[in-house]
């Protein structure tokens, strides 16, 4: 098959939705597969929006995938008669983030428009399933292909996560993401603050997304007092960043809205206990009170309560930390879900080539 997936920026940008892209071209070639990747340049939503008046579909292809963050600028190219099958591969929809009420209808309009334009799905959860048929219908064909989480390798042993559990000292936590606002560090550090010493805090995550709220959100730490509990290292290296979750004891992304959260999971293989929010999908990766932690989305004294019985009850969370790791090792693997979706865009290519005969 010759396969074409089109995103913005490159390949390489560091967020769970890049890394699912990424493993997936990766899966497709090793299957043999021909795979180009058209990049479109990132801007902001309005120069996205104005890419309808110059972009088309590419030739030659036999089947597009489509990152669904590319919404805006491909309203007027699939309106077009497609030469192949699109398909769109939804990490979650920019209409379900926290924004303005008018601000919100808008994107909910655009992005509906947009997904009544393509010929299938592929979801990264049940809960971006869902949300993608309310606008869209039941009518078009979908897959629900669960993303990578094993990029770190083999789980941590589960006596060094049970010993490492009981280990006296402040509990340590670990928020790992871009610096943007969606992930919540302002709720965390809110949250932190509201408790006596006996936390640290390693805030790992690339701060070139938002600068601003990046620098804001040092600023927050030295004037809530945390400059000496909160640590903020920018993004990592692998080998660094594997470091720092083997020591770290609990994962903490208080997300306004998460259409997977690969990062709950990694942190699992870890044995880290997930502290999510009730906000989109991290519950179909934490179970309440048994993986981790749910919160309400932007309650710093829900989120500070939680933490506080962690940092208490170690029996506890040596108990939720070995349950983490054996949520992480019921997975299904990487390669089963990849498979799942070479075959889906096969049945595509293959019915695209039957009504051309």
């Amino acid at each position: 098959m010759k396969i074409g997936l089109l995103i913005y920026g490159s390949i390489d940008t560091l967020s769970g939705g890049y890394l699912y892209d990424r493993k997936l071209v990766e899966y497709l070639r090793t299957r043999r597969e021909s795979v180009e990747i058209i990049s479109l340049p990132w801007r902001n939503y309005a120069a996205h929006l104005s890419d309808n008046l110059s972009f088309r579909l590419p030739a030659g292809l036999d089947v597009l995938i489509q990152d669904e963050l590319n919404h805006p600028s491909l309203l007027a190219a699939n309106a077009q008669k497609h030469p192949y099958p699109i398909i769109s591969l939804v990490h979650h929809l920019r209409s379900s983030e926290e924004h303005p009420g008018w601000l919100r209808w808008f994107y909910h309009a655009v992005e509906r428009r947009y997904l009544r334009s393509v010929d299938g799905f592929i979801f990264n959860s049940q809960t971006t399933r869902s949300v993608v048929c309310e606008l869209a219908g039941e009518r078009v064909p979908g897959l629900v292909a669960y993303p990578p989480t094993d990029r770190f390798g083999a789980a941590l042993p589960a006596e060094l996560v049970a010993a490492r559990a009981m280990e006296s000292g402040p509990l340590r936590l670990v928020l790992l993401g871009n610096l943007i606002p969606r992930k919540g560090l302002h709720v965390l550090l809110e949250a932190l603050s509201s408790l006596p010493p006996g936390f640290c805090l390693d805030v790992i995550g690339a701060e070139t997304a938002d600068p601003g709220y990046a620098a804001r959100m040092q600023q927050m730490a030295r004037e809530l007092g945390l400059a000496e509990r909160v640590t903020f290292h920018g993004a990592l290296e692998t080998p660094a960043l594997v470091e720092k979750l083997k020591t770290a004891q609990v994962l903490v992304v208080p997300s306004s809205y998460e259409g997977f959260g690969i990062v709950y999971m990694e942190g699992m293989a870890f044995g880290l206990p997930a502290i999510g929010s009730t906000a989109g999908a991290a519950a179909e990766v934490i179970t309440q009170g048994v993986t981790g932690y749910l919160v309400r989305a932007g309650d710093a004294g829900d989120l500070a309560q939680r933490l506080a019985t962690l940092a208490h009850e170690r029996e506890l969370l040596r108990s939720m930390s070995l349950l983490a790791l054996e949520r992480y090792r019921s997975q299904p693997s990487w390669p089963e879900t990849a498979e799942s979706i070479h075959k889906f865009l096969g049945t595509f290519v293959a019915r695209a080539s039957v009504r051309r005969s």
